[in-house]
């Protein structure tokens, strides 16, 4: 899965990466020429008391460091920014992804997950190129190198080589070969404990209201304390990591020293040579320990693009349309024909063979029981969902065969629970129609009787709105909902129990208000609140994903029995009449 994203992601970068590579090249090369210079001034300048030589080769050694140098700041460069641009194409990629998703895809992962997975789980793999980049292209080059020229500076001592590089070999896979469980286990208690400190944060008045501090502060807790466990096992190991390749190095040199010395004794090696053989030992160790470190990170990035691939390699169940039709007659008439609406897996369907109409210029509202699939019937107008049998139409037209922009132009929902965004009262108003005056923000703004408390703030339209619009209060939110989708002027206006949170003497000069402002659009109203549809066109009632009667309120007063239960849990006879 690594090598899948990183091949998807890093093809335009292929020159930048040449240039990286031959300067990572140059770079070792110079280091593994400097110790046999080095030798060089020994055994033929030292020892023989030639200055000049010394001088010369100096000189030379000099001149390579340069290189040296700069070739490491360019490859630094080209990395970094080929790294941090590859990060940037894994975010924008599943951000897109994400919002190709529909509400099904979205519950499937969750928001936490994904959250980690667009950070958390980006920056790891971001940071395995990098260090690849500036490490371990250089590792294999400096340890094949290095043996070369250790074996050019003495055959016999070089046998040693033999017995060092599979120990360390050895000693890194198995320890990686634990690592890697380990980081995934780790990669999903940091979903958990993202999940719990959202919920912790987004419910804070809920825990507060039931004093449940105590309660959450052990969920939070526990969370953490595992997460801590995994992530102190993986610190054991990389702990143990790096005193075992330290022993083995360090072994190493003592051997090298004490076989080099009985070498030198018997004539066979020159000193300037066992220098320079410590040299490229230290370098091919060196190489060994730096892929010993990409080794620490290569498990948990695999994790990581494991779960990045899996949100790239979900398509979305609402697929757009190969031929799009992308013009309506835009007069706002909503049909449904046998709809069926099932989540996967489930054993019955949410909603069943549901068939109604509605018509420009009227309101239909849809009311029944919690849990009946009044809110999972509106989602299958916009395709927040798709119907899994029959169909949507609008204007005579399948939604699944409309173009998205078309569609979403034509339909404006006003979700259960409304979200603002941060920013300003206009810019949230202005989120669906962004060339919209001031004047229409207004009118807007008034028709959802949402005028007075705007006026009322110190900056009026430029009032700060916080993320989710927690700065003002329910009723206050709902009323900004409805005024942004009145801005934006459809031809069919979804409300899901927008009104819930309005007084009732809000609500009916809301609910005014709107009959003026939409009289020739359709209006789809779901609602709890008897009082708020009874004055509707045309009344469905839901139960148990089903419609069990349509009339008017008076018709199904007398009619139907699930809906008169509804109406006298909150009315008396005489109210209801």
């Amino acid at each position: 899965m690594l090598i899948r994203l990183l091949r998807a992601h890093l093809g335009p970068y292929t020159r930048p990466i040449g240039v990286l590579v031959l300067l990572q090249l140059i770079q070792t090369i110079a280091t593994l020429y400097l110790p046999t210079l080095n030798a060089d001034i020994i055994d033929k300048g030292v020892i023989k008391g030639d200055t000049t030589y010394i001088l010369q080769t100096g000189g030379i050694m000099l001149a390579v460091t340069v290189a040296q140098v700069v070739c490491a700041i360019g490859a630094v460069y080209f990395g970094a920014r080929t790294a941090m641009a590859l990060g940037r194409d894994i975010r924008a990629s599943i951000f897109d992804r994400v919002q190709s998703f529909s509400a099904r895809e979205v519950g499937h992962f969750g928001a936490p997950s994904l959250i980690t997975r667009s950070t958390n789980d980006v920056q790891q793999v971001q940071m395995l190129v990098l260090m690849t980049f500036t490490l371990m292209v250089s590792a294999p080059i400096m340890c094949i190198g290095g043996i070369i020229l250790a074996l050019n500076q003495d055959v016999p001592l070089s046998s040693l080589l033999v017995a060092i590089v599979p120990i360390l070999g050895v000693i890194i896979a198995l320890i990686v070969k634990r690592l890697r469980p380990l980081f995934r286990a780790m990669q999903v208690k940091i979903d958990s404990v993202n999940r719990i400190l959202r919920e912790q944060i987004t419910g804070l008045r809920v825990i507060r209201a039931f004093v449940k501090d105590t309660h959450e502060r052990q969920r939070f807790d526990k969370a953490n304390a595992d997460l801590t466990d995994t992530a102190v096992q993986v610190g054991k190991l990389l702990a143990l990591m790096f005193p075992m390749v330290m022993m083995v190095v360090n072994i190493s040199s003592v051997a090298v020293m004490w076989f080099g010395a009985h070498r030198i004794d018997s004539g066979g090696m020159q000193i300037g040579a066992l220098t320079a053989f410590l040299s490229y030992l230290m370098q091919i160790l060196m190489s060994v320990m730096m892929a010993t470190f990409m080794f620490m990170m290569v498990p948990r990035a695999e994790v990581c693009a494991e779960r990045i691939e899996e949100v790239l390699d979900t398509e979305t169940t609402v697929v757009p349309p190969l031929a799009p039709v992308r013009e309506l007659r835009r007069a706002g008439y909503l049909e449904l024909r046998d709809a069926e609406f099932r989540y996967p897996g489930a054993e019955s369907a949410v909603l069943r063979n549901i068939s109604l109409s509605a018509r420009p210029g009227e309101t239909t509202a849809i009311i029944g029981s919690t849990g009946s699939g009044k809110t999972t019937l509106l989602t299958l107008i916009p395709r927040l969902s798709d119907v899994t049998d029959g169909t949507v139409l609008v204007d005579g037209v399948d939604v699944r065969d409309l173009d998205p922009a078309l569609l979403a132009k034509t339909v404006g929902l006003v979700p259960q629970k409304p979200y603002l965004f941060t920013g300003t009262v206009a810019t949230n108003l202005r989120y669906g129609n962004p060339d919209a005056t001031d004047e229409e923000l207004w009118a807007a703004l008034e028709t959802a009787q949402a005028k007075d408390f705007v006026e009322a703030l110190a900056e009026g339209l430029d009032a700060p709105i916080a993320q989710g619009g927690t700065n003002v209060s329910g009723g206050q939110r709902q009323r900004l909902a409805i005024a942004r989708v009145l801005v934006r002027r459809p031809e069919i206006y979804l409300f899901d129990d927008s009104f819930s949170a309005l007084d009732y003497a809000t609500d009916a000069r809301l609910r005014a208000a709107l009959a003026h402002e939409t009289a020739d659009a359709t209006v789809v109203i779901v609602a709890q609140r008897v009082s708020t549809i009874r004055d509707a066109d045309r009344i469905i009632v839901l139960d148990e994903g089903q419609v069990v009667g349509t009339g008017t309120h008076h018709e199904l007063m007398d009619s139907n029995e699930t809906y008169r239960e509804i109406v006298l849990s909150q009315l008396t006879e005489e109210e209801a009449a």
